[in-house]
């Protein structure tokens, strides 16, 4: 009877055409060799290229560092410039230890809140529009943008200019940016503190963050990827993906408004 049941599911016919079968196919292959082989070919054409390319174009090395003469604008390398360039528009330990750590554990929890099986070993956005869309936004758009910005728009005393104005050492631009709550519309209400804090900032945040939590409970009995995720992986993709927003939200802030932050406490400022 074990012998029948093992013959049975060992050999199970796939059918091809009308009256045809064959033996199923494997639809995977080995790592080694095909992926090694295919990944060491193109890593030694790329060093190649980047070999060629090296000896062919001089780097635009500046003169040897002077402890005497700061340059202007003195700016990181280029890998870095996407950091300097938030610290425009947040405080420093929110730009330079928040977002960086967040940037890291919201990659580091991707494999345990991913919930969609597919495009596992192949390339599709069909059917991972969200995750696909998130990543090119906030790697392609957001941290790429920040990176040229830095590199070409920025001039001295980082200062803003356009590609065809000269870059003029001794311009200077008054700027008067005010928090949120000092600014415009808002100073009717006579900027209300509670221990120092500003209400207003903390309303705000709340608020922006609580649309999340609004979503969940308008989508979750109609949206299966919400029922699916649950209420804890729900609510650290959220706050990943707000966050995430928040950034381009700021920008816009600080070059339309003037705004320097949304929220002031006496320990940080958001």
């Amino acid at each position: 009877m074990a012998e029948a049941v093992e013959s049975r599911t060992a050999a199970k016919p796939v059918a091809r055409s009308a009256g045809a079968t064959e033996p199923a196919v494997a639809d995977r292959v080995h790592v080694w060799p095909y992926l090694v082989r295919s990944e060491f070919i193109c890593s030694i054409i790329v060093m190649v290229i980047l070999t060629v390319w090296s000896i062919t174009i001089n780097a635009p090395l500046e003169d040897p560092a002077n402890p005497t003469q700061t340059p202007n604008p003195s700016k990181a390398p280029w890998y870095f410039l996407g950091l300097q360039e938030m610290l425009v528009y947040f405080d420093p330990w929110f730009a330079g230890v928040v977002l960086p750590s967040l940037i890291i554990v919201g990659l580091m929890v991707i494999p345990y809140i991913d919930i969609n099986p597919k495009g596992n070993g192949y390339y599709t956005f069909k059917e991972r529009p969200f995750a696909i869309a998130t990543f090119l936004f906030g790697f392609s758009f957001l941290w790429i943008s920040l990176i040229i910005t830095g590199v070409f728009f920025r001039g001295p005393g980082w200062n803003l200019f356009w590609p065809w104005e000269t870059w003029d050492p001794h311009m200077v631009i008054a700027l008067t940016n005010v928090n949120l709550p000092d600014w415009g519309p808002f100073k009717w209400m006579g900027n209300p503190k509670i221990a120092e804090i500003e209400v207003l900032g903390m309303v705000l945040i709340v608020v922006y963050y609580s649309t999340a939590v609004i979503y969940y409970y308008l989508k979750r009995d109609t949206s299966g990827a919400i029922r699916q995720l649950g209420p804890v992986r729900y609510g650290i993709v959220a706050f990943l993906f707000l966050t995430m927003m928040g950034l381009p939200l700021k920008v816009f802030l600080r070059l339309a408004f003037n705004i320097k932050y949304v929220w002031v406490t006496p320990w940080f400022n958001i």
